[in-house]
């Protein structure tokens, strides 16, 4: 079985730079900050599915990295919206003076990432969740799809990861059983978190799947309009 949690690492590691030039300079730049740093080698949108979205988290949630980012940026809109605050819409460029630093949440409130409800089933759901939201606008097509297992190969994630991740493009999206798996509250915010991390709801059919999705977990618009302005305020263009 692959390590989930490394591959959401990866998925959430910081744009690549520098990658420019031919497709080929740019697998042999990818595969060497693979070895060097493997947190700055994902980049869901830019690198390894390849959405197009231009953007990526940034700050204090980029230093956490994984499931500790997903997990921190939920547990911050959860609790302002419990304190009864207004969402604060902005972006990173205005978030970095007006909000603190993103911290990890306490024990005992279900996102911490040594709670039980954050154990490796789950961040494999969390996986399929940001899979299945990049899928949301049908722009994956074969050729892209063979372009993201080519980039899954040079990232070096093993490859009960390739196989995973390939089954995952290439099978319709099991909204259903990814709902399903969140059982408790914090879980609920996370997927919803992540679905969210994973793109820019700029097309009808990505706002469309990310209020399908907030509906069938059942969360409070209120609470849903924390955690965008949450995690607009940590991603940059």
């Amino acid at each position: 079985m692959f390590d989930a949690k490394k591959l959401l690492d990866q998925f959430l590691g910081s744009q690549v730079p520098g990658a420019g030039g031919s497709v080929r300079d740019r697998a042999g730049q990818l595969g060497q900050m693979a070895k060097d740093n493997p947190l700055a080698t994902g980049a869901i949108a830019a690198v390894l599915l390849g959405t197009g979205t231009g953007r990526q988290l940034t700050g204090s949630a980029l230093k956490m990295g994984g499931l500790a980012a997903i997990a921190g940026l939920g547990y911050q809109a959860y609790k302002n919206w419990q304190a009864g605050q207004q969402p604060q819409p902005g972006d990173a460029s205005t978030a970095a003076t007006a909000e603190p630093a993103l911290l990890p949440p306490p024990s005992g409130t279900g996102f911490s990432v040594d709670d039980a409800a954050n154990n490796e089933d789950f961040a494999v759901i969390l996986v399929r969740a940001m899979i299945a939201a990049a899928r949301a606008d049908g722009h994956i097509d074969q050729a892209e799809r063979e372009a993201i297992l080519g980039k899954v190969k040079i990232a070096g994630l093993g490859a009960d990861a390739e196989a995973f991740l390939e089954h995952e493009l290439s099978t319709p999206v099991d909204l259903d059983a990814i709902v399903a798996a969140a059982t408790t509250e914090s879980q609920k915010v996370e997927l919803y978190t992540a679905s969210r991390i994973a793109i820019e709801p700029d097309s009808r059919a990505e706002r469309g799947y990310l209020d399908l999705l907030a509906g069938r977990l059942g969360l409070a618009d209120g609470l849903v309009d924390h955690i965008e302005a949450t995690v607009a305020s940590a991603k940059v263009a």
